[in-house]
């Protein structure tokens, strides 16, 4: 009940999306804010959602670069692996040795890369008219936001459906209670893989953006099918 009290209100994301548009000065930016939204009052079985994810330089949004860019469309019931895609990105950040042995990305496969600039309209046309779902929110969230600042002078802002902060808020309450905490029951981890595997998910290789965004709706499906929620309205789980 406490927690409810403090919680901050919720975005009223539908009209903010109108509001954003109208502001918006790169067409890209506006055309994606003019798709809209589905309605918060949605059932998750019945919602688009898009699965993304960034490879990057590094952690830090300010000061790192969007390496790679890895998407596809689902819903709670379909993966459509036919829609898929994928882009290396040439960033202006230094790319460093010690993310290269991270993700795997050299300095000869971003040679002929293209820039963000260049591929934004695709990847803003991708995601248009879905509900964005990550692992991790402020990877996605905050690189994209930044980037874009830099490069057009004006951010963007989506909601999304985080699949770590749908573990832990399931983890929180496995793991409620003074019973719990007199045996000493802790949550489990909510990193990909390891929330994936007790889903009996397989292992993907990590840190490859598409399958990692592959690895992620995947996972919602099973959340959501595992916790018995596709029922649930959009309005209760996106961010």
């Amino acid at each position: 009940m406490i927690k409810k009290l403090l919680k901050a209100p919720a975005v009223q994301w539908n009209s903010k999306f109108e509001q954003l548009s109208e502001r918006a000065k790169d067409e890209r930016i506006k055309a994606f804010y003019a798709a809209g939204l589905p309605s918060p009052d949605t059932p998750l079985k019945d919602v688009p959602f898009v699965a993304v994810d960034f490879e990057t330089t590094g952690l830090n949004p300010e000061k790192d670069g969007i390496l790679s860019i890895g998407l596809v469309p689902f819903t709670l019931s379909r993966v459509k692996l036919n829609q898929a895609a994928h882009w290396t990105v040439r960033p202006k950040a230094k790319l460093d040795e010690e993310s290269v042995v991270i993700h795997g990305i050299t300095h000869n496969d971003l040679i002929d890369a293209p820039t963000l600039n260049e591929i934004l309209a695709d990847v803003l046309n991708a995601l248009a008219g879905k509900v964005i779902v990550v692992h991790y929110r402020p990877i996605e969230r905050g690189f994209l936001n930044c980037a874009l600042k830099k490069m057009l002078g004006e951010g963007i802002e989506f909601p999304v459906v985080d699949t770590m902060q749908v573990e832990s808020d399931y983890q929180e309450k496995l793991t409620a209670g003074i019973l719990n905490k007199l045996k000493g029951k802790r949550a489990d981890s909510v990193r990909l893989g390891q929330t994936r595997r007790r889903y009996g998910l397989p292992d993907y290789p990590p840190h490859h953006a598409l399958m990692d965004a592959v690895a992620t709706a995947e996972l919602l499906q099973a959340q959501m099918a595992y916790q018995d929620n596709q029922e649930a309205l959009l309005g209760d789980y996106w961010l």
